[in-house]
């Protein structure tokens, strides 16, 4: 079991689940010196629980959950079967690709506050990646969890029908008015400066959507699959079918903007 301390109210620990989507795997934050919040208990890996126990002891007052997908929720059930401390998070829209194992004690809403003697996390619902994803503002050290809102070192996945493009870009928007010292992410390292990376990631969509237009504007009238290399085609084959994605979250953007028309499998511009 490896511990990063980030802070003298913060712990890291790191789940057994690397791969391609979740790089070195998915992180769960250990929030408080005594009474510990306990930030996305990952996927239902049993070492992983043991260990977040060893660090806690009984002293879990409650596991917060960023969103459902099965890498970040399914640890809170066998969590709470060990503590029996309160789930909290929110329901997806949409059950596809979401833990069906979560039950959550309390539905959480926007700026719904979680009070502790030495900590207070801030719910900032934050739509894009997953429709019920959820980051959490530590006003003490304005250091925020991202789950997957924001991951160092790659943009995230958006799948529709869950995940929408402009909802995500609302999002990020809108933490900048947080004033956020640290970004601590769902998978990665923590990152400074979060306004700049705030910025850095809308400039790359926007930079995507831009590639996308261009090619509808060229091709005039074309299907997804179609567009998928042009507009992806400083990304590796190998990851078109992750791209896939995330450039129909685009098109439906820009359907809703009425930019662009959809007949059937048939995209066109205007």
């Amino acid at each position: 079991m490896k511990i990063t301390e980030l802070s003298p109210l913060v712990k890291r620990l790191t789940a057994g689940n690397a791969s391609v989507f979740t790089g070195p795997g998915t992180n769960t934050y250990i929030v408080g010196k005594e009474n510990f919040t306990v930030i996305d208990p990952g996927p239902a890996i049993e070492e992983h629980i043991k260990d977040i126990v060893k660090v806690c002891g009984e002293d879990i007052s409650q596991i917060l959950v960023t969103h459902t997908h099965p890498d970040h929720s399914p640890g809170a059930k066998l969590l709470h079967q060990r503590t029996a401390a309160p789930v909290m998070g929110m329901y997806a829209k949409y059950p596809k690709h979401q833990d069906r194992t979560f039950k959550p004690n309390k539905e959480l809403s926007e700026g719904d506050e979680i009070k502790e003697v030495d900590h207070t996390l801030i719910a900032i619902h934050t739509p894009g990646h997953a429709s019920n994803h959820i980051c959490f503002f530590l006003e003490e050290e304005k250091m925020l969890f991202t789950g997957d809102h924001i991951m160092e070192g790659s943009t995230v996945v958006i799948s529709p029908p869950d995940g929408n493009m402009r909802e995500y870009i609302d999002s990020l928007e809108k933490l900048k008015a947080l004033g956020i010292e640290t970004i601590a992410p769902g998978h990665g390292e923590t990152m400074r400066d979060a306004n700049a990376v705030v910025d850095w990631i809308v400039s790359h969509r926007m930079f995507r959507e831009k590639k996308v237009v261009d090619a509808i504007t060229e091709l005039n009238r074309c299907t997804i699959d179609e567009l998928l290399p042009k507009v992806y085609d400083d990304v590796g084959s190998h990851l078109h079918g992750i791209a896939k994605s995330s450039l129909e979250a685009h098109l439906i953007k820009l359907i809703e903007e009425e930019k662009v028309t959809k007949d059937k499998d048939i995209y066109i511009w205007g």
